[in-house]
């Protein structure tokens, strides 16, 4: 519903990917970056109409999020540098970790955050990169939001499952301005808060009767794909002797769309 909204404030903003801007760009009309305010509108009255009771427990969460959501607009609107970028993401999985979310795998604590910020910042750049095509980090954030969803219920956490719930409707109606023709980009704004809210719950999932350590394989699988693109992307460029972190056109759905599939 606020998809229009939100499309015709972006364009007014500026805040449009302009085709043919740089080489690895393969759409054709301009569109604007507005995905990621319409995700975070939806999930936020979602939570707020349907698990107010929940916002305590997630509030770490959505701190990180409104984080992430605003560097990301910035970004969208501005082009931040490279360092620029990280300093945000790094804010953001300091802000989860000081809020109880982070990764429990060690007794040492300063080895605790430097694990916790490496997959928040991972993930954050997985699904930053895996934004490749249109619909495709929508979709690959609804389906584990998804399962996230459903592994969070039988824990016994539901104010993690209301969250994942929000995302799943978030990602899918969002999706209705995103699937080719796209009427809208989620930009480093959206990419990056579904990297974010997705590498929250993996690290906040505490399965009953497991170890933590072997509740770590369940975030992996469900988000196998974004972090095999930017595995892949990463090693192919640092072999190639290219900067890993410029964009190009070789991350796996490319890579599929020249072996003949359609994008």
């Amino acid at each position: 519903a606020t998809a229009p909204l939100f499309i015709r404030a972006a364009t007014k903003a500026g805040m449009v990917d302009v085709p043919d801007a740089r080489p690895y760009k393969w759409h054709d009309t301009a569109t604007p970056l507005a995905g990621g305010l319409v995700l975070a509108v939806a999930i936020l009255v979602s939570i707020l109409t349907v698990a107010q009771s929940s916002l305590t427990a997630i509030r770490p969460i959505l701190a990180a999020g409104a984080i992430v959501l605003l560097w990301g607009l910035w970004d969208d609107r501005a082009s931040l540098p490279v360092w620029a970028k990280l300093v945000g993401q790094i804010l953001a999985a300091i802000t989860l970790w000081l809020g109880g979310t982070l990764v429990h795998l060690f007794s040492i604590e300063w080895l605790n955050l430097l694990i916790t910020v490496f997959w928040v910042v991972g993930m954050l750049n997985a699904f930053n990169f895996i934004d490749s095509m249109d619909g495709l980090a929508l979709g690959l954030g609804g389906i584990g939001a998804a399962f996230f969803m459903l592994v969070t219920v039988d824990s016994q956490q539901p104010s993690l499952a209301f969250l994942c719930a929000a995302l799943v409707g978030a990602t899918v109606g969002s999706a209705f301005y995103n699937v080719t023709p796209a009427k809208l980009f989620i930009g480093d704004s959206g990419s990056q808060l579904l990297g974010l809210l997705l590498s929250a719950v993996g690290m906040a999932y505490a399965p009953i009767g497991l170890d933590k350590a072997v509740s770590w394989f369940t975030p992996i699988l469900v988000l196998g794909v974004p972090i095999f693109n930017i595995t892949l992307v990463v090693f192919s460029r640092v072999w190639r002797r290219v900067k890993f972190y410029e964009a190009r056109r070789d991350h796996l759905a490319h890579r599929l769309v020249d072996l003949g599939l359609d994008r």
